[in-house]
Parts: C-alpha cells; structure tokens; sequence
C-alpha cells in the first residue's frame, strides 16, 4: 500500500472526514484490520483565509508547496490538497514535489461521465464558482458547468465560511441549499456537484432532486484506488 499524503486543514473540519473516509474505504476493500498509510500536514486555515481574501494565492500556494514538500520528504508516495478551492494553487504545488498529485476536480469528473451526465450545476466556495480555475478544468472533460446567480452564490459562499467550516450545519442553510440547487437544476442541471469539502456536512442525496456528487468522498475513493494499485 503506498502512503497518501494529505494537506489539509481547510477546514479541518472536512480532512477529518477525508481521514474517516480514507480508512473506511481500505477497511472496505482490504477487509480485517485495514487501514490507510496515510500523512497529514494541517496548515492554519486562518491564515490560509486572509491571502484568499486578499488575492494572494501565490503566497497561499507556497504555504501548500511547502506542506507539499514536507509530505514527500516524509515519506508520500501521492498527495491530495484536501480542499477544492486550494485547486487554484494546484499546479504550483504538484510542481514543488516529485509524487504524483490527484487532482480534486478529475476525480470528480470522471465519476459524473461514468454516470453518464454532462450538465451539472456546481456549488462551493465563491472563489470556485466564479473563478475558472476549477470550472475550466470540469470543462476539460467534456462537462457543461452552470453556477448560481449572484445572490445564491452569495448564501453558498456565506454558509460554508460563517457555519460549515466552523462545525456549524443549520436546518435553515440546508432549506436554502435545497432551493438553490432546485433554480440550478430548473435551469437544467442533470447532477449537482459539491464543490467544496464541507459542503457534505450539508448536503446529501435526499436534499436534491438530481444525483449529487461528494467530491470529498470521490477524491477519498481516487487515492485509495491510486494507493492500492499494484507498481510503482
């Protein structure tokens, strides 16, 4: 089994489900005693936060390649950024170390062509939405992505920095991702993807009348297949 290293922290919140996941899904396919080889650099999402906020995201990135590095050094055989947002950064990280780094973004997309889908609407972060950094890559396999209006985007992005990342889940937020997802899907959405980590803690299948897509589990299930490969 080779050794996942994951960078983590933002929030922790979703890496502990990443580690949960991670586990249950050796366990799952292994059997007895299994678990995951697994390392995780937590970073301070506080400050993660502020060069988000500020634009910063080269400095952001070198935080992550610099997590990145410590992984390989002790002893990663492959990372995963435990967040989408930190995407953005990803080609800076991937390109401070000599392992492998699996991509949030194809993980999913190959999940949601397997079902056979390619319009899907995407909630997460503000940056996610809007940006084109995770949008395009979606795009690069063959996916139509539609997102929220201004002000639906607005409630998502509050949601996930003011309760989820906090720990908090509010039946109230859960009511007002529910009719977001409805607009997205009435304008034509065939699947939901959940573009941020902990938006899980939110949202589950029965909260949507089209088929969601757990990014924090499609990733987790990725790296357990890439760890449990046979080779190098």
């Amino acid at each position: 089994m080779k050794t996942i290293g994951l960078i983590g922290g933002m929030s922790w919140e979703s890496t502990a489900v990443y580690y949960r996941l991670l586990n249950e899904q050796v366990r799952e396919r292994l059997g007895g005693l299994h678990s995951a080889k697994c390392i995780v650099y937590s970073v301070d999402f506080a400050q993660i936060e502020r060069l988000q906020t500020a634009g910063r995201w080269d400095e952001a990135g070198d935080v992550l390649a610099d997590a990145a590095r410590s992984l390989q050094a002790a002893g990663a055989d492959l990372l995963l950024i435990c967040t989408n947002t930190m995407h953005k950064v990803a080609d800076q990280v991937a390109a401070a170390v000599g392992i492998p780094l699996l991509h949030l973004a194809d993980a999913s997309a190959a999940v949601v062509r397997t079902a056979g889908l390619r319009r899907v609407g995407l909630l997460g972060t503000a940056f996610t939405m809007e940006q084109d950094f995770y949008r395009d890559r979606l795009a690069g396999h063959g996916l139509t992505v539609l997102v929220p209006d201004v002000d639906d985007r607005a409630v998502v992005h509050k949601v996930i920095y003011e309760e989820l990342c906090l720990g908090i889940v509010r039946e109230e937020s859960r009511a007002a991702y529910a009719e977001v997802i409805s607009r997205l899907v009435a304008s034509g959405a065939q699947g939901i993807i959940l573009g941020c980590t902990e938006i899980e803690l939110l949202i589950g299948p029965e909260h949507s009348p089209v088929p969601v897509f757990a990014t924090t589990r499609l990733h987790a299930e990725a790296a357990v297949t890439a760890a449990l490969a046979p080779g190098q």
